[in-house]
């Protein structure tokens, strides 16, 4: 994979692993942005597999700064829903071809920069069911479902947290916890589908060093810009990516 790679491709790579950083330090609108690039250079469905160790690495990053802050009370309710719909993506992925994955990838991106749009603009459209026990399950399956398929369901757990009026601080810290429990079951999974091979490993290896830049950027920037002008921005180039995945041009 490495030895392929053109200037431009090692560039988009590396934004893509900065913008892991800045997504776990408190801008998970940012999490779509290294799937679409990653998904470009290596398709929809051998990307996973290279941004699943590098996810991790920014995880335990997310954890040093921020893990204190977790909520476990919400990291239990919203387990077991994800892990069925860990399952339910990884039976997914075994039964469709690239072709039709990258569609689907596509669709999930755009549904999901979709409901970050909304939560932006109409927050209040959230405020009366974050409580019930079909909120939680449903968007535990979608989380499943997302970070399975397309590594891309910050937004989703995003969502559920901050619906339930969790702090900045406290989202964060809880949401490192959970991908980080998710994201070491999906590897054994990913390795069964040969998405993880030493070559996405070395590419993993090679530019995991911008994770923790990027969440040192984030933590800079989380005080000195909008979180909603900066996700806005970052939403409207993603959807766009997206479409293009979905093969709209």
């Amino acid at each position: 994979m490495l030895s392929t790679l053109t200037p431009q491709e090692i560039g988009l790579l590396a934004l893509g692993a900065l913008g892991i950083g800045v997504s776990k330090s408190g801008f998970p609108g940012v999490s779509m942005l290294h799937v679409v690039l990653y998904a470009f250079v290596f398709g929809a469905k051998d990307s996973t597999g290279v941004l699943l160790p590098m996810l991790i690495v920014g995880d335990f990053c997310a954890i040093h700064f921020f893990g204190r802050k977790a909520v476990w009370s919400q990291v239990r309710r919203l387990l077991p829903p994800t892990l069925v719909g860990i399952v339910l993506g990884w039976l997914l992925m075994g039964w469709l071809n690239e072709d039709v994955f990258k569609r689907l990838v596509g669709v999930i991106i755009l549904s999901l920069t979709t409901v970050q749009v909304a939560r932006l603009w109409r927050p209040h459209w959230f405020d009366r069911v974050p409580h019930q026990a079909w909120f939680a399950t449903t968007l535990g399956l979608l989380a499943g479902l997302t970070t399975m398929t397309a590594n891309a369901a910050g937004p989703v757990v995003a969502l559920y947290l901050l619906a339930v009026s969790l702090p900045k601080l406290e989202l964060i810290g809880t949401t490192a916890w959970l991908f980080l429990v998710l994201n070491v079951l999906k590897l054994p999974l990913s390795y069964s589908l040969g998405l993880i091979t030493p070559s996405s490993l070395a590419v993993g290896a090679s530019f995991a060093a911008a994770i923790p830049l990027g969440i040192l950027a984030g933590r800079w920037l989380v005080h000195r810009v909008s979180q909603r002008l900066f996700n806005g921005i970052l939403l409207a180039f993603t959807a766009i990516a997206a479409l293009r995945l979905v093969g709209l041009f």
